[in-house]
This record gives C-alpha cells, sequence and structure tokens, in this order.
C-alpha cells in the first residue's frame, strides 16, 4: 500500500475507561463511552462496525461480530489531561513535566503584569465553568469594562469580555500580550480568547474563540510531514494548538462539530498527498465540561451519521484515524477532563479488517505510524504499527 491521503479525527474528550494512575489525578471509576451508551439518544453503527466495543477493556455495548476496522486503546503517557499535551502526544511528543496549574488562581504579581499590560482591571481569577463565569461576572464587567480572566484543572489562562465591549481582534491583542507574559515557570499551554454576547442571565459564548498555544517544544509529525514536501490540513482549533506550526493550510475554526466534518469530507474531493487533521471539540466544550450525557450522546450519534458518508467517500490509498486527546467522562463529579485511555480505529480500503491492536502505551503511536506510512523520520517514543494493518 502506498498512502496517498491521511487523515485523523480527534473526537474531544471522548475517553473510553480510566487509566491505571486515574486516580491521581482525581479520576477513578471514570469512563466517558460508558457513561454516554446508557443514553438513548446513543446510536453508532459506523463506529461499531469499525471495532469500538472491541476494544480491550471496553465492556459497554455490543461487540461486532466482524469488525471492518483495525482497534486498540491509547494511553496517555503524558503527565496530564488536557488539550495540549493530549495533541501533541499523538502528533508524537510525550510529556514527561506536567504544564503549570493554577488551582488558587494566578499569583498577584502575575495579575498585576496582566493589568498593567491591558489597561484594564481583572475579576475573578480563579477555576471556574467558562459559562458559569460569565453568568456570575459579566454584569460587573459590563459595568467596569474589567476583563474576566479565570483558569481550570487544565493549564489555562481564559480571558472573557463581552463582543460589545471589547471586539474578538482587540480581545486576541490583549491574548497575545498574555502570552508574552506567561512564559518561565508559568508557561501555560494555552491562552484562550472566550468572547459572549448576550444580556444578563441569557449570556452565551460565540464561536470566535480563539487559542494560542504554546510552540511544541520539539518537532511533531506535522513538522516532518512538512518539511518532505507533504501537505498538512488542520481543521478546527488544530492550528491553533500546534501554534500554527506544521500546518500548510488551515480550514479555520469549526462552527460545531457538523461544520468540522464537512470540511473534512469536502477534502475528500481534492488531490492531495499528506495528512488532514481534524479536532472535534463540541464533545468536550458543549457536552463534557457541562456533564451532558444526553448532548454528548447525541452529538456522537450526529457524528457516526457523517463517519458514513466520509468513509463512503474514501479511495484507495486513504487511512483514516479515530482517536481522541484525553477524556472528559459527562457523568463524573465536577466539571474537569478525565484520565482515560481514548480510542484507536483505523479504517480504508488498504486496511486489515479485524486487527485488535490491543493496549498501546502511548498517544504517540499514531504519529509512528503515519510517519512510517510516508516513509518520513521522526523521532519519537511511538512504535509504529503499520505493519500490522497494512494489507
Amino acid at each position: 500500500m502506498k498512502t496517498k491521503r491521511a487523515y485523523i479525527i480527534v473526537l474531544d474528550s471522548f475517553g473510553i475507561g480510566a487509566q491505571p494512575d486515574a486516580g491521581e489525578f482525581g479520576d477513578h471509576g471514570c469512563n466517558t463511552l460508558a457513561s454516554i451508551v446508557q443514553s438513548a439518544e446513543y446510536t453508532t453503527p459506523h463506529m461499531k462496525q469499525l471495532g469500538i466495543f472491541n476494544i480491550d477493556g471496553v465492556e459497554c455495548g455490543e461487540k461486532e461480530a466482524a469488525p471492518i476496522g483495525s482497534f486498540g486503546r491509547l494511553t496517555e503517557r503524558s503527565r496530564g489531561k488536557d488539550t495540549t499535551i493530549g495533541h501533541w502526544e499523538i502528533a508524537g511528543i510525550v510529556s514527561e513535566k506536567p504544564l503549570p496549574t493554577y488551582p488558587q488562581g494566578f499569583p498577584p504579581e502575575i495579575i498585576a503584569k496582566l493589568e498593567k499590560a491591558f489597561g484594564r482591571r481583572i475579576l475573578c481569577n480563579k477555576p471556574y465553568s467558562g459559562t458559569q463565569v460569565i453568568h456570575d461576572y459579566g454584569q460587573e464587567h459590563e459595568a467596569t469594562g474589567a476583563l474576566i480572566v479565570y483558569t481550570s484543572a487544565d493549564s489555562v489562562l481564559q480571558i472573557a469580555a463581552h463582543e460589545r465591549l471589547v471586539s474578538p481582534e482587540q480581545l486576541y491583542a490583549y491574548c497575545r500580550q498574555a502570552r508574552k507574559i506567561m512564559c518561565g515557570e508559568h508557561s501555560v499551554g494555552r491562552i484562550i480568547a472566550r468572547p459572549f454576547i448576550g444580556s444578563y442571565p441569557e449570556y452565551q459564548r460565540t464561536p470566535r474563540r480563539h487559542d494560542f498555544s504554546m510552540e511544541p517544544p520539539a518537532d511533531t509529525m506535522l513538522d516532518v510531514l512538512q518539511k518532505n514536501g507533504l501537505e498538512t490540513i488542520g481543521i478546527g482549533k488544530i492550528s491553533d494548538i500546534f501554534a500554527g506550526r506544521g500546518i500548510s493550510r488551515h480550514l479555520g475554526i469549526n462552527q460545531d462539530n457538523e461544520d468540522g466534518m464537512r470540511k473534512a469530507i469536502a477534502t475528500l474531493d481534492e488531490d492531495f498527498t499528506g495528512l488532514c487533521f481534524v479536532n472535534l471539540v463540541d464533545f468536550d466544550m458543549q457536552y463534557g465540561h457541562r456533564r451532558n450525557v444526553d448532548g454528548y450522546a447525541k452529538a456522537a450519534t450526529v457524528f457516526d451519521r457523517q463517519l458514513g458518508t466520509f468513509m463512503a467517500k474514501m479511495q484507495a490509498g486513504d487511512v483514516l484515524f479515530i482517536t481522541a486527546d484525553h477524556g472528559c467522562d459527562p457523568r463524573a463529579a465536577g466539571t474537569d477532563h478525565t484520565r482515560e485511555y481514548t480510542p484507536l480505529l483505523v479504517w480504508g480500503p488498504d486496511i486489515r479488517a479485524g486487527v485488535d491492536l490491543g493496549t498501546r502505551s502511548t498517544f504517540a503511536d499514531i504519529a509512528a505510524t503515519i510517519t512510517d506510512m510516508f516513509q518520513v523520520r521522526l523521532t519519537t517514543k511511538g512504535t509504529s504499527f503499520r505493519k500490522e494493518i497494512v494489507r
């Protein structure tokens, strides 16, 4: 098989069960997939065909008698459970040291630097749900012009502002200033712009969110593919996560998961050689953090329907990898991500059916396999499984 086009679709937060170290993260017993399987809103014929319920350790759902895909589960080897290091690991980088987090809020010296740079006072400065924080601080923000700055269990600094008071472009400028300030020991994974609209108590976040990530500390799969003349297409927040590095073409932030899949499906009509890397964030942002089981289940059902369309358009030389970057069990306590194994489903006209890839030791096995398929070299702790799955 000569690989022409590889696709990675990241179902953001679609975990499939607690890792052995989940207790260290406060996530003992978490299982995103098991939670949504219980919902009447969940049907997934195409994922089932590929082998989602045949994966090692998955005890929910009905196993497929003859899976058409190769399947397994991936272990997050990096010390964390956030978007940045999850995607970096998929792309080949294992982060042995966790990124900084701020369970008590950012220190006074950081807040002072931010206020000086922005020329505005800061509100909140504590871990908070993104929807709850604009409800609780939105009125004061509108009355004073002070910016809402908050964090979460992840390595993030988030800045929320009403679009009537602060344009998205100005909010992005504030985030760029914050990115320069959050350096050294305070190098958080992402600075996130969180514009919102509406009136109290019906404030709504808009799709004009923008992430300002740290640059990866070493070459990723994207870098080496691009350096070897292959196209690297980012859909959704992929370009943001990798700070734009290694991306030859960015197809924009998605309006929602369906929009992201429509973009991915459209690329199947293009003649390119390389990788298309897709992130579908609604599973996490809209449903996982909000602990909305039925909403998550319905979104997964809609994705499965679009997956069928996607698979029908794939051609010889195409290969699809479906995975996730962490968990976010909608039945778990709290609102944070959960430390889980993630699914590995691989399919294409030239991919062997029914290959059980077992439990892999790192997400980076995906990067090792894709670079192996394109015959380019990547320094990574991942192990290629190309020979196991290619006919």
